[in-house]
């Protein structure tokens, strides 16, 4: 795993470095291993690159307590270990987080403000989305260097509102800048500078964590939330329901060197560790969803559950299933074409009912294969905040804090600019596009349901097809169901502990941080069953 891990982040900054590399080979008078002044074109993507790498194993694990896949037995039967996500907290706090304040201070000093901007927002979602896993972390005592190796934990509901101050500081900088672009198309990975489209990333930013802390003072969030959804053009998504402007990371199809998506690698490249969940399989074969299609790859016609032969391929994993693994791994399910970058289900599948609208056998000429390295091109993508997140988030704010919107309109936004999004993807790299009609006749068969349930029930719904929508990011779904309680998850078949609420330290970090006292063994223990504040 930390092989993986690390190479990515390394190899993908090799070659960022090298496409940067100047045309002056050498300045006798400088050291080029030491220099005076952040080099900011070079360091921005830089924690663009270790950001999305270093949330392989934070994604993996939380995607598994979701039930999108199985990245550990352990993980699945819901226990952790002191290294479940170690490599996840060191890397963001020896390499994303300090590089993010470097480009802050050095930008700051030399008025760069674009470089500030975006820089104070990257760090902003990362701070956040690392209290909503681990609830207390170091905050204000970081990135000190040696000046202190053993920085205190401070309160998740404290660091949050430092997390709103640099929003409005990261929306501030964006204000002081007179151009359309914030820095150089080449030194921004995610957006090319586009100072719309980080602004829009600001505001939804916003919107995800005051819809996030509804519960703690639902009067700031309705407020919050009402002003934001006022100026709704300055929202990812805007007021056309695009998806051009998606808070995304986008791996590439290099094999050398090999910056493609991590579960691309580590399925299609690699030993083939993962199961699929046999819940999340059966959600979407269950309901007719044309996604399955998308999100899953079969290896072989007629696996099934518990590695038989006589099904439809669907061969993935219960959750909580606690036997040894047979010999499998050509016949598992695999990662799809989305996000990971492998490929697309065209096989016919076996006892589809006749019913069926969209997950249907009608042009399935295609045939299955055990994959390998040369399948699908790796250039997958890691969805942060999306279109179709924002008009779900949207959704969920009407039914609990009636901010005045048409919770069923969204709804179907977020449906359309889901399957959208995944349609777009996958015929521009080698799958099949979904017809627009079908995607509009989905959705309006989804907002059908969603006009019959109760309230209770229309909210199920809806957290339902945002969880399908974020596949691909388990943080997000995550915290949702800790929020919220949904969707229903499957019952672990045998599982060793309670879901957890929060996760387990790094143990190098409770080993090493002095600030801790004795403490250490008590908090790593705690971290199951403690509520995140917003987790009321």
């Amino acid at each position: 795993m930390k092989s993986l891990f690390y190479s990515v982040y390394t190899i993908g900054l090799a070659g960022l470095l090298s496409l940067a590399a100047c045309s002056k080979f050498v300045d006798i008078n400088t050291d080029p291993n030491n220099p005076v002044t952040a080099q900011l074109p070079l360091l921005l993507p830089s924690t663009q690159v270790s950001l999305a790498a270093n949330m392989y194993q934070l994604n993996s694990g939380t995607a598994t307590f979701m039930q999108y896949t199985v990245f550990s037995s352990g993980l699945s039967r819901l226990q952790q270990q002191g290294t479940s996500f170690d490599d996840s907290w060191n890397g963001f706090y020896t390499q994303t987080l300090n590089d993010l304040e470097a480009v802050i201070l050095a930008g700051t000093a030399q008025e760069q403000w674009g470089y500030t901007a975006v820089a104070k927002l990257e760090k902003a979602y990362l701070i956040s989305i690392m209290v909503d896993m681990w609830g207390d972390i170091p905050y204000s005592e970081t990135q000190q260097g040696q000046k202190n190796v053993s920085p205190k934990f401070e309160k998740g509901e404290g660091i949050y509102e430092s997390v709103f101050t640099t929003i409005e500081s990261g929306i501030a900088d964006i204000n002081k800048v007179t151009a359309t672009t914030l820095v150089p198309a080449t030194s921004d990975l995610i957006y090319s500078g586009n100072k719309s489209a980080w602004l829009g990333m600001a505001n939804s930013l916003k919107l995800k964590l005051f819809n996030q802390v509804r519960l703690v003072n639902p009067a700031r969030s309705a407020d919050t939330i009402k002003s934001l959804i006022k100026n709704a053009g300055q929202l990812i998504g805007g007021t056309t329901n695009s998806n051009s402007l998606d808070f995304t990371f986008r791996f590439g199809p290099g094999q050398n060197p090999n910056n493609r998506h991590p579960w691309h690698r580590a399925e299609y490249q690699g030993s083939k560790t993962f199961y699929q969940s046999q819940s999340f399989i059966d959600l979407l074969f269950n309901n007719d969803d044309p996604r399955l299609r998308y999100f899953i790859f079969r290896q072989n016609a007629t696996a099934g559950l518990n590695n038989s032969n006589n099904s439809n391929g669907y061969y993935g994993r219960n959750p909580g299933d606690g036997t040894a693994a047979p010999a499998d791994l050509n016949r598992r399910s695999t990662f799809g074409i989305y996000p990971a970058g492998g490929l697309y289900d065209n096989a016919p599948i076996n006892n589809i009912p006749a019913t069926n609208l969209f997950l249907t056998n009608t042009g399935a000429t295609g045939s299955l294969k055990v994959v390998g390295p040369t399948d699908g091109n790796g250039a997958g993508l890691m969805p942060f905040i999306t279109n179709a997140m924002v008009k779900f988030i949207r959704a969920e704010a009407v039914l609990t804090l009636n901010t005045g919107e048409d919770a069923r309109q969204l709804l179907k936004e977020g449906i359309i600019a889901n399957l959208t999004s995944v349609s777009t993807y996958a015929q521009g790299n080698g799958g099949q596009a979904l017809a627009t009609a079908a995607i509009s006749t989905f959705a309006e068969g989804i907002a059908l349901k969603f006009d019959a349930a109760t309230v209770n029930g229309k909210l199920d719904i809806l957290i339902t097809q945002k969880y399908i929508a974020q596949f691909g990011n388990g943080m997000e779904a995550y915290t949702d169901y800790r929020r919220t309680g949904l969707p229903t998850l499957r019952p672990p078949l045998s599982p060793l502990n309670v879901f957890p609420l929060r996760l387990y330290y790094s143990e190098t970090e409770l080993i090493a941080n002095t600030s801790l006292g004795n403490n250490a063994a008590s908090m790593q223990v705690a971290q199951q069953t403690t509520p995140v504040f917003w987790d009321k």
